[in-house]
């Protein structure tokens, strides 16, 4: 079965166009061996509990991150594209969500959202899935795919990348389970990459991708979310990084937090700084957020600690 697979996915049907694709991806489009390549990594993770693949915000952003390692920053390309058609390969079943039957066409490639505005998902084959959901098989699945499609200097960029995004996962849950002052805050001698990596899976799963101070909710289909994970007390002073000292943060927010225009009172209430108001600063809609409640992670172990926050309103907070 293991053998059968594996010359399946080495001859995958793929565009060989020279003049479109280079030395570096075999001269074949790398569409569908990025999007084996992330369920593969979703796989590594647990999180692929059956044979049913859902274009999931992490599917997505996995994809993206193999696609911007290999092509140049002018080069886009949306998961849609080989989510559709890899069903060509016999083992990916598109299902087509209620009423949807007759749209399922080429048009769903244009975009994510038009993707999932058709399908459910996909359905691979039982076979493959226990193959995926294994470590060995998984990674002689993997190991076919680097060598058939990529060339040699390229195999190592993209292995190191499924490791990482691992150690970093494994990293994330650690610290979601780290919620006690008395247990382990961080690992100084973990790469800084892999710690940072972790820290935002871990923050922005607990906030949904939403900001703590304003709110604001915005991912787009190529796996692109407005927040980012912040510290509240710097790693390089506390080698801290529970979630409690951490807060998903817009860009706007977190500059801004950073540089002691916003804070937290002990009320878990934004605090606005008076130089907002200064003549020659506009701060806009920060103003409407002054004393409001911010928005919570569901699990409360894990709001932002006042020992943190009472550091920040004493020496970062513009009073």
């Amino acid at each position: 079965m293991t053998s059968d697979y594996l010359h399946r996915l080495a001859q995958l049907r793929t565009d060989a166009n020279r003049s479109r694709w280079t030395e570096t991806t075999s001269f074949r489009a790398p569409h569908k061996p990025f999007l084996l390549l992330s369920v593969m990594d979703i796989a590594a993770q647990g999180e692929l509990t059956s044979p049913f693949i859902e274009p999931s915000f992490d599917l997505i952003e996995r994809f993206a991150r193999y696609w911007d390692l290999v092509n140049p920053p002018s080069s886009k390309c949306n998961m849609a594209y080989p989510f559709f058609y890899m069903r060509s390969e016999g083992f990916w079943r598109l299902i087509p969500k209620p009423g949807k039957e007759n749209d399922v066409h080429e048009s769903v490639t244009s975009s994510i959202t038009r993707l999932k505005t058709v399908v459910m998902g996909a359905d691979i084959d039982s076979e493959l899935y226990q193959l995926i959901s294994n470590h060995k098989t998984r990674e002689q699945l993997r190991a076919v795919i680097l060598r058939t499609y990529f060339a040699p200097e390229i195999r190592q960029k993209l292995l190191l990348e499924a490791s990482e995004n691992q150690e970093a996962f494994e990293y994330s849950q650690k610290l979601l389970k780290a919620a006690e002052k008395t247990m382990s805050y961080g690992e100084p001698e973990k790469p800084g990459r892999i710690r940072d990596q972790g820290f935002r899976k871990a923050v922005i799963t607990l906030y949904a991708h939403r900001c703590t101070l304003c709110g604001i909710r915005m991912l787009t289909p190529e796996g692109h979310t407005i927040v980012e994970a912040a510290h509240i007390r710097p790693w390089s002073d506390t080698n801290d990084d529970r979630p409690a000292n951490g807060m998903a943060l817009c860009r706007l927010c977190h500059w801004s937090f950073d540089r002691g225009f916003m804070s937290l009172s002990r009320q878990y209430e934004v605090l606005i700084s008076p130089l907002s108001r200064q003549e020659q600063n506009n701060p806009g809609p920060i103003m409407t957020l002054d004393h409001r409640p911010i928005f919570r992670p569901s699990d409360e172990r894990h709001i932002p600690d006042q020992e943190c926050l009472g550091w920040h309103r004493k020496e970062i907070f513009r009073k």
